[in-house]
């Protein structure tokens, strides 16, 4: 059974930069080997990160994100059953929305800066899908 996991979240620091790399680098290591794929979304202090795979292999990993002491606010927007994985080409893919043209943003959102906490898990899956079309994930593996 394939599930799909969107969540949000806020990171607890301002070394964003160390904590990004950090986050790509466990899941590109873990990822393969427990048949998770996905994409991370970040901009100044923001999380959204979608993850499919198995439904225990998703289910765990995100067990460990509630209790990662790099985010707080972590808020689930989307949980679903799946036939087909959408982002089976990325380990993790990764989109710094900080650099995206804001007129995206604007298309799902009522400010042009990603604010995953006040959208609808709907629209938060479908400012990925605008990101994968446009090319602006980057990290396919």
């Amino acid at each position: 059974m394939l599930v799909r996991l969107l969540y949000a979240s806020r990171a607890v620091d301002n070394q964003m930069c160390d904590m990004i790399q950090a986050i790509m680098q466990q899941s590109r290591t873990h990822n393969p080997a427990n048949g998770i794929t996905g994409i991370l979304c970040h901009s100044d202090h923001v999380f959204m990160q979608v993850l499919e795979g198995g439904r225990d292999a998703v289910n765990t990993l995100y067990a460990h994100i509630l209790r990662d002491p790099r985010h707080t606010d972590v808020t689930l927007l989307h949980y679903e059953e799946i036939n087909e994985r959408r982002y089976a080409g990325w380990t993790m893919g990764q989109a710094n929305l900080g650099k995206i043209n804001p007129s995206i943003l604007l298309k799902y959102s009522a400010l042009p800066e990603l604010n995953p906490h006040r959208m609808s898990g709907k629209n938060s899956l479908a400012l990925i899908d605008d990101l994968m079309a446009t090319a602006a994930i980057v990290g396919r593996t």
